[in-house]
Order: C-alpha cells, then sequence, then structure tokens
C-alpha cells in the first residue's frame, strides 16, 4: 500500500514538474531570430567564466554611524570577481556599482555575460547602501563611494600574482564602470564630478541611474564614451526627468530607453520572479520608500554645488508618485541591457579595431531593428 501511494506521488510531483516547465517556457520572453545580428550578442562568449571572492579593506577612510549602528574604524568592502577562467592575457576591467538595497550580486547575468567575452568583473557590496546594512540601508553614503571605487581600482591593480584568482593581468588603460541605479550616480560621480571622479576610468555605463540633479557644466569635466540605459515604466527614476534629455545635458552620453522598461526589470531576478506582475516597482518602491525617510532627494544635496554643476534649484522628480506604467517582460528587458552592455564596451575597449566597429553597428543599428520595444539615441560626440 506504502509503495502505491509512494508512486502515485511522485508521479503527481513529476507531473507539477512538467507543467511548471511548460508553463516557464510558454511565458518567456521574445527572443530575436536566430539569424539576426542581435542572437549573437546573447551568447556567451568564448571563455569559461571563473568566481572568487575577496575582501578588501581601506583604512585610510571610516564607515559612518547608521541609525544607532557605530561607526566603523575602515571601510570593508566584500567584493565578488567575474573572470574568463585560462586567458593569459591584459584583460579590461569593469567595475560594477549596486543599487540601493541591493548586493553585488545583482546583475550576474551581466557580469558572467562581460567575463565569457574576456572581461574582468569586479562588485562590492557597499558599506551603508547595500541591503545587508546594518540599520538599514542610507543613501547619503554615495558620497563616499566613488572613492571605494578608486579603492578597489588600486586594490585590484595591487594583487600580487599569488593572490590573484584570476590568469594575466589588469589593462591600466581599459577600466570601465557601470551602476544600477544609486549605483548608476556613483557611476556618474566618479566619472565627471570635479573632486571625487578617477580619471582612469575609460567608459562608463549607468543603469536607471538618477541624473536630474546634474545640469550641463557638470558633464564638463571628461569626454569619455557613456552610455545610459533607462526604462520608460520606471517609477523610481523618472525617464523624463533624468533620462529623455540626458543627451541634451551631456555630449558625450549616448542613451538606450527600453519601451516599458522598469526599475526592477534590470535586476537578475526579475525573470522569472517578477514575470507576471503588472509592474514590479510597486514592491521596489515599498523597499527604498522605507529607508530614505521624508526628502528622498536630500541626498542630492550633498553632492556638490551649482558651481560644479550640481543644481537642487533643477526641477527634480520624486521617487514612486507618478504613477506605474505598463511593463515589458523583464526577460526581454534584460536581453536588451545584456546586448547593449556587452556591445557597448566592446565599442569602446576591445583592443581589435573590427571588433570595435561590429560593437558600434551592433549597438547603434542592429539593436533598434531586432527589438521594437529598444532605441538607441547618440551622443553628440559619437561618430557614427
Amino acid at each position: 500500500m506504502l509503495k502505491k501511494v509512494l508512486k502515485t506521488a511522485a508521479a503527481g510531483l513529476v507531473i507539477l514538474v512538467c507543467l511548471g516547465l511548460a508553463v516557464y517556457v510558454a511565458t518567456g520572453p521574445k527572443r530575436p531570430g536566430p539569424e539576426s545580428a542581435s542572437a549573437a550578442w546573447l551568447e556567451s562568449g568564448a571563455y569559461r567564466v571563473g568566481r572568487a571572492e575577496l575582501v578588501f579593506a581601506d583604512d585610510t577612510r571610516p564607515t559612518g554611524e547608521n541609525r544607532g549602528f557605530p561607526a566603523k574604524p575602515q571601510r570593508t568592502l566584500p567584493t565578488t570577481l567575474w573572470f574568463p577562467r585560462e586567458l593569459e592575457a591584459a584583460l579590461p576591467l569593469i567595475i560594477h556599482s549596486h543599487g540601493i538595497v541591493s548586493n553585488r550580486t545583482e546583475m550576474t547575468y551581466l557580469a558572467e555575460s562581460l567575463a565569457s567575452h574576456g572581461y574582468l568583473v569586479a562588485a562590492t557590496d557597499y558599506p551603508l547602501t547595500s541591503g545587508s546594512t546594518a540599520g538599514g540601508a542610507n543613501a547619503e553614503d554615495v558620497v563616499n563611494q566613488p572613492a571605494d571605487i578608486s579603492f578597489l581600482i588600486d586594490s585590484l591593480l595591487g594583487l600580487r600574482d599569488e593572490q590573484k584568482p584570476f590568469s594575466g593581468s589588469i589593462d591600466e588603460s581599459r577600466i570601465g564602470l557601470s551602476g544600477y541605479s544609486l549605483g548608476g550616480l556613483t557611476t556618474y560621480l566618479a566619472t565627471y564630478h570635479p573632486a571625487w571622479g578617477d580619471s582612469r576610468i575609460a567608459a562608463a555605463l549607468a543603469i536607471a541611474g538618477p541624473s536630474a540633479i546634474f545640469a550641463p557644466r557638470f558633464f564638463e569635466t571628461s569626454s569619455i564614451p557613456m552610455l545610459a540605459i533607462a526604462g520608460t515604466s520606471d517609477a523610481l527614476i523618472e525617464h523624463g526627468r533624468n533620462a529623455a534629455d540626458l543627451r541634451a545635458r551631456a555630449r558625450s552620453i549616448s542613451v538606450i530607453t527600453i519601451e516599458g522598461g522598469t526599475h526592477l526589470g534590470f535586476l537578475g531576478l526579475a525573470d522569472p520572479v517578477f514575470r507576471f506582475m503588472d509592474n514590479p516597482d510597486t514592491l521596489g518602491c515599498t523597499a527604498v520608500l522605507a529607508v530614505l525617510g521624508e526628502n528622498p532627494n536630500a541626498v542630492f544635496e550633498t553632492l556638490g554645488t551649482p558651481a560644479e554643476g550640481i543644481d537642487p534649484a533643477r526641477d527634480l522628480p520624486g521617487i514612486c508618485d507618478y504613477g506605474y506604467g505598463a511593463a515589458v517582460h523583464p526577460g526581454r528587458q534584460q536581453m536588451i541591457t545584456k546586448i547593449a552592455t556587452l556591445s557597448f564596451f566592446e565599442s569602446v575597449l576591445s583592443v581589435d579595431p573590427a571588433r570595435r566597429k561590429q560593437a558600434r553597428t551592433q549597438l547603434t543599428e542592429h539593436l533598434n531593428a531586432d527589438f521594437s520595444d529598444a532605441s538607441f539615441e547618440p551622443a553628440q560626440t559619437l561618430s557614427l
């Protein structure tokens, strides 16, 4: 009798698993045609991806007190590295900055893609803005994160051979930044801020990063290529006042707009976790507003002065106070982001001129052609 019950239960479990897989496949995002130019950019590169965990500590700078939790004499940065296995070469380095209430593995799908194509990618949990922060994430600590980026670059460049989990070396002329949400703001600051910027940066990417605080003067300190990716249904970082006019304010920034793209849709866990939600930013708004306090724009007032192009008098949008637009499938949003990220960095950092040209064509022409919900607007300084 027991055997019969167990067989029946096992059969039922198999049926449920098969139904679950069928639903997962049936509700997946629409992919570009297999013969399209974009399809190849979704595939992994030639290298197997390795992963390692390191911890760096900057003893020259403290971590501040946070909501009753005491200050610390250093800034500790647990860091994940993704790298191409067995590639003996000078690797381009990408430093990724996470969003508020998030963590360093938020966009593993991008890190693994880049690593499989020969990049070293490093992402850290910032001391006071990650989801694991004691007392709750504190956006005001973003002022310290550009220096964290510079410290990470120094620390990675200073690794001795026996300390490196990756083969080869780091090409100091090919260092890029990527950042999401508050990490996108960090990327803007590390790229353009007159006091906090790092001159070693050769390319930068901001995904759903707030930029409304920045006047044209802010972007005049650097002419390096930068790409901003934004969604029109982002409830946390309003598209209209952060991305829509960005090219007019910054000559070296190109913009990709994803129609129906949401804030949380960029996160790796969004597909399949948020696949069936009308707009997952309803969850994001709850989490972020809980740690921002009464004035969500207060953090911007600490970044600098109007003379530096940081002007609180600009028309700053609120957060989560202008509704929730219809959302594109998060898997499709991530496909666009994955292709855009790889092709952008390859168009700037590849050592092969033919590859740079191919990547630029993918970014500026094929992405838009293969995804009706993606549009690319070139920087004023971009020579097509």
